[in-house]
């Protein structure tokens, strides 16, 4: 009875814990005359995916999504509440949900020590960030009454190769925070 309470704690503990990095690094925001800023939530959306695995990366999105629903202000430059989640930016925001879920049966079904292993993990983030970038164009196209190609090549297209990179950085730096904390005993992919 006793691991099972240690377990639910640390699984809460490191979902709160991702929730409240991706809030953090949304603050690193460049804007842009678009209303999409540069910020550096799709690595830690990424980040919270791979180390996290499918259920609890995608419970720290959700719980990073209803903060910034209800009103705390965890979504870029500070901004909080429902009116962020139907205007430029909400489509990219509900797409973390299925971003970070990919990322996480990434590294659940197909990590390993073989390359083709870590290719495929990186591959399926890759097509969760396809994801998110779809939900995006097309909650930009209608918020800003515009074509889904206009809105592609105003608001996904300047971004593809940084986002692409962040995917990668969080997939590596994820395969090496679980490996470091594994042998202190205070993660467990496995466990978790």
């Amino acid at each position: 009875m006793k691991k099972n309470s240690i377990k639910t704690t640390k699984n809460i503990i490191f979902i709160g814990l991702f929730a409240a990095i991706t809030a953090v690094l949304s603050q690193i925001a460049i804007p842009l005359p678009t209303n999409i800023p540069i910020t550096l939530q799709t690595f830690a959306v990424a980040l919270a995916g791979y180390f996290l695995g499918a259920v609890k990366g995608t419970a720290a999105m959700i719980v990073y999504v209803l903060l910034g629903a209800v009103g705390v202000p965890v979504f870029a430059n500070w901004k909080g509440g429902a009116s962020v989640l139907i205007s430029y930016t909400g489509g990219f925001i509900f797409g973390f949900i299925l971003f970070a879920l990919l990322c996480g049966l990434g590294s659940q079904l197909f990590s390993s020590r073989k390359l083709t292993g870590k290719a495929l993990a990186v591959t399926l983030g890759i097509a969760g960030l396809a994801v998110d970038h779809c939900c995006g164009i097309v909650q930009y196209a209608v918020v800003a009454k515009i074509s889904l190609a206009e809105s592609f090549w105003t608001v996904s297209f300047p971004f593809l190769l940084k986002d692409i990179g962040s995917v990668i950085a969080a997939y590596v730096i994820s395969e090496e925070l679980i490996k470091r904390l594994a042998k202190t005993g205070a993660y467990s992919a496995k466990a978790a």
